[in-house]
């Protein structure tokens, strides 16, 4: 046999979890090649397989056998290992012991350290077959299966029952039973279009004969091509636009091994319904490609992917259409059922349907929302009222027979339905725009009234559920409480909201106050929401310093919260930064030994240094014209007004004892480092600054 050659590793199944099917191979790929890794086999390039049937992986030029090994053990030095007579020690017999040999047979090697005893094998290499077993067992046992089941009266135990394995190396097969399956060489085509057995002789083959002669594209990713190409093309030809979701692309791909496209449509008089739900029906329940035309509009029209090439079409197409026929009248159902009702008919039912045992029912979850959204309107330039009325038919929705059905429908149906019943536009996008952003990256809403009614929802959600003591313990958050302060800080980020966000927090633990169990409730959700904050910079390439300088004088407001971090952020820049921020990390570390009472100003006739009174001077100088800009949030500018200190702050630590013994000097001391420090704090604690070793 060469030195080394093509391996391929096929495991045949019964139909494999369509949504785990990826996972699953990739899972394979990664362990088994990690397992030829450990064993010290070379090889190429790995090429992965799967489809509903098989998982499988081609590794290219694997090695044939292990290299062999020439293995040093040292032990311990000739002085310990041998006493004045030349005999040898406890520990010289000792590590012979170890090796299993003789103090004999032991080699002697010099170093610049001195001599050692030392212990020479040389090794030989495993054939690979011996080691592939082994391999292919741990990869499969690693394998991301929540719970492996039992078949016929077998011990082994897979995600599905396993009913062929392919395991060559070279010409060779390699011998072991993996999941009670001999290796062998036969593997199988598709179901229905070649059933029956086919001999594999060389590994490389594997993907063009399975496609060639049993009519299965191997490849998850060339039959994910294939299928996105072959629904564009059917789309192109109805004049229409396919929404290839890419999660339902994957889902598709993994439940079919030879994919067929196979156009189809319904009856017009379904287009009635709100077209989500159509959407719902057809990728969720059918795994149906939808249809738009060019503007956008839903087409009652779809495209499915048959797992047969058919000599009939027309009747896969029939079935198709004959099955989704049932759903789409459901909707349709729902759609007019729901509609003989307003929402705000819907209110009381909200009572019977529990929010959080403590925190109380839908109804008064929506209550509360609704009046915080009416101040929050106030206060970023909405219509509170509207608001109001947002806040109360926010949830209205979750008791439509639609939304049970279709639970994606939530907030969706409350547009549509708010426009039934003739409600304000904007509120009925907001109704929608309620549950913005749903996740990572989502779009946030856009009306006042869906801003204030979403940030309301998250705001009373964070504040009750900290409150009653369930907060985010570790890796748990069953109420998903990162993500809600996460969607709240974006929107008040991203739309610069001028939002007094400790004020709002302590209001809507006053609405609450007679349910909470937690004491300083607002504190704590201010600091976890500043903790998230954190992350948003973070990924936005602001440091940790930067950060924290920031944080750590509390701005209640995000949109100055962001102001100030740019500026210091450009502060950090000026060749002045370095000293000013060592400067202050002094003065805060001497004010903090300091516990006397200090005044508000220093006394000027206490100055018995030209430093104290060219620094006093300079903060008299700078700080009518650095405080304005720092009160408009002009920070930048202030920043680069009080570089100026510089000179006067290095003068003043060169030639002033601070701690002096004399009470007054040092309180007056104090009481200037005290003023300096308060004014810098007006934007932010630089002492907290970690230096950029390229500023200038």
């Amino acid at each position: 046999m060469a030195d080394q050659a093509h391996l391929l590793f096929e495991l045949g199944t019964e139909e494999l979890p369509p949504k785990a099917l990826r996972r699953l191979s990739n899972s394979l790929t990664e362990t088994f090649v990690a397992g030829l890794a450990q064993a010290n086999l070379n090889h190429g390039a790995v090429e992965s397989f799967a489809t509903p049937r098989r998982l499988a992986l081609l590794v290219h030029d694997c090695a044939t056998r292990q290299p062999d090994r020439e293995n040093e053990r040292r032990g311990p030095a000739i002085q310990a290992a041998f006493d004045e007579a030349g005999n040898p020690t406890k520990a010289a017999e000792g590590f012979a012991r170890s090796c299993k040999t003789t103090v004999d047979q032991l080699q002697r090697q010099k170093t610049d350290k001195g001599e050692w005893l030392t212990y020479r094998t040389h090794e030989t290499g495993l054939p690979a077959a011996d080691l592939l077993p082994d391999i292919a067992t741990q990869a499969l046992n690693k394998l991301p299966i929540p719970k492996r089941m039992r078949w016929g009266d077998s011990d082994a135990q897979f995600v599905r029952p396993v009913h062929w394995l392919v395991f060559i190396h070279g010409e060779q097969v390699v011998p072991c039973q993996l999941l009670d399956a001999s290796a062998d060489r036969l593997t199988y085509g598709h179901r229905f279009h070649h059933p029956t057995a086919i001999t594999l002789y060389n590994p490389e083959d594997y993907a063009s004969v399975l496609e060639d002669m049993g009519r299965v594209i191997a490849s998850f990713d060339a039959r994910r091509a294939k299928i996105a190409t072959s629904v564009e093309s059917s789309a192109t030809a109805l004049g229409a636009k396919a929404d290839l979701d890419p999660e339902l692309l994957d889902e598709v791909t993994a439940l079919n091994e030879w994919p067929v496209p196979i156009s189809a449509s319904f009856e017009e008089r379904f287009l009635e319904v709100p077209h989500e739900a159509l959407v719902a029906t057809m990728k969720g329940h059918q795994k149906y490609f939808p249809l738009f035309s060019e503007d956008g509009q839903l087409l009652n029209h779809f495209i499915t992917i048959a797992n047969i090439d058919s000599p009939k079409p027309e009747l896969i197409q029939e079935g198709n259409e004959r099955v989704i026929r049932p759903r789409l009248a459901d909707a349709m159902f729902f759609w007019q059922q729901d509609g003989k009702r307003r929402l705000e008919d819907r209110l009381e039912s909200l009572k019977q349907v529990v929010f959080q045992n403590k925190l109380g029912s839908m109804y008064d979850k929506s209550e509360r929302v609704a009046n915080l959204a009416q101040l929050i309107a106030i206060e970023i330039g909405g219509d509170p009222d509207l608001a109001h009325r947002a806040g109360q038919l926010s949830r209205c929705d979750l008791m439509t027979d639609m939304v049970g059905e279709f639970p994606v429908m939530q907030g969706i149906m409350g547009r549509y339905q708010a426009r039934r019943d003739g409600e304000n536009a904007e509120l009925a996008q907001a109704l929608e725009e309620f549950y913005m952003p749903r996740f990572s990256g989502d779009q946030l809403p856009q009306t006042r009234t869906g801003i204030a009614i979403s940030l309301a929802e998250k705001l009373d959600t964070l504040v009750g559920i900290f409150g009653i003591g369930q907060k985010p313990t570790g890796d748990k958050d069953p109420f998903a409480l990162r993500r809600t302060a996460l969607g709240a800080l974006r929107i008040i980020r991203e739309h610069s909201l001028t939002l007094y966000l400790r004020g709002i927090l302590e209001a809507v633990a006053e609405t609450m106050s007679d349910r909470l169990t937690e004491q300083r409730v607002a504190d704590e959700v201010y600091n976890f929401m500043l903790d998230r904050l954190k992350g948003i910079y973070t990924d936005l390439g602001v440091s940790n310093d930067l950060f924290q300088a920031v944080a750590e004088v509390r701005p209640d407001n995000m949109a100055d919260f962001d102001q100030r971090i740019w500026a210091i952020g450009e502060f950090r820049k000026l060749p002045e930064a370095e000293s000013l921020s060592a400067a202050n990390k002094r003065i805060h570390n001497i004010l903090k030994k300091s516990n006397e009472p200090l005044a508000m100003r220093a006394d000027p006739t206490l100055f018995q240094d030209d430093a104290e009174r060219q620094l006093a001077d300079k903060l008299d100088e700078l700080t009518p014209l650095a405080q304005p800009l720092f009160d408009r949030g002009d920070y930048s500018q202030g920043l680069q007004i009080l570089a100026a200190l510089k000179e006067p702050v290095d003068l003043f630590f060169d030639q002033v004892m601070v701690m002096t013994d004399d009470a007054s000097l040092r309180n007056n001391r104090l009481a200037l480092l005290s003023q300096m420090e308060n004014l810098f704090l007006s934007v932010a604690d630089i002492s907290r600054l970690q230096l950029l070793e390229n500023t200038p």
